[in-house]
């Protein structure tokens, strides 16, 4: 593991004893159960939640039947709103006299391979990071080129200091307070991008944790493509947000974060 960003003062995991799976889900119907089985069996998770978002296909039903709590989207609203209604129903089920929950974010496609993100977990709850980003093996079939991720990449060098090795990862393990701090989240595929540069100019800690996790990757076909372009876009305007923000702060003589070191 990477520590990436100073310690917080005051931050401790002995109060952090169970977490929230998130999975926010559209038209995975082939996979959602495995996904949801495996996160069940990650040690401290006591909530799996499913986050239909506008599926068209049987996603919620087989979800519920493997054991998750599910809400649903009744249209497409995209993967940061799902992970927004998500975060937001654990804190409706968080209550007073129980300590609040972590947030463990995974994709739906993972299916068995879920389980290896309970590396993520200890970290956050033993209080060595505020924030875990799941750092995956190379992928059978994936046919991009590395164009979006390396642009992701260089932005958060150069408003953080800090160079994450795959700064679009969607497994992330982060407390309430970390998740709080980082929203309103970046719209779309940017959500991952927007939220770790928040995050570390604010100084939370982050660590990459490496986990041995298995997705669907975006082909060559035209699906794929679409899919990367929408990425890109996705990812640039987070980015470009960003700079736009911190520029205005720095114009007006605020703070806007330190760069991590």
């Amino acid at each position: 593991m990477s520590s990436t960003s100073p310690p917080r003062s005051g931050q401790r995991g002995k109060d952090r004893y169970r977490v929230a799976a998130v999975i926010p889900a559209k038209d995975e119907a082939r996979r959602i159960a495995a996904t949801v089985r495996a996160a069940r069996a990650i040690p401290h998770v006591d909530l799996v939640l499913v986050v239909d978002d506008g599926s068209e296909d049987a996603t919620q039903h087989i979800a519920r039947d493997a054991g998750a709590v599910v809400v649903r989207h009744s249209h497409n609203r995209g993967k940061a709103a799902a992970m927004e209604t998500g975060a937001a129903v654990v804190a409706m089920r968080d209550t007073p006299e129980r300590p609040t929950r972590a947030l463990l974010f995974l994709d739906a496609d993972l299916g068995e391979s879920a389980v290896n993100t309970a590396a993520l977990v200890l970290p956050v709850l033993e209080g060595q990071a505020d924030v875990t980003i799941a750092n995956l093996p190379p992928q059978a079939g994936a046919a991009g080129h590395g164009f979006v991720v390396g642009a992701a990449r260089r932005a958060v060098t150069a408003l953080t200091g800090w160079t994450p090795n795959q700064p679009l990862s969607g497994m992330r393990c982060l407390t309430r307070e970390a998740y709080e701090a980082a929203t309103p989240l970046a719209r779309g595929w940017g959500v991952e991008v927007g939220m770790s540069i928040d995050l570390l100019r604010a100084g939370y800690r982050v660590l990459e944790v490496p986990c041995d996790l298995r997705h669907r990757p975006s082909g060559s076909n035209l699906r794929g493509q679409l899919h990367r372009a929408a990425q890109y876009r996705d990812v640039q305007l987070a980015i470009n947000a960003r700079r736009v923000r911190y520029a205005s702060r720095r114009l007006r003589g605020k703070p806007s974060g330190r760069p991590s070191r």
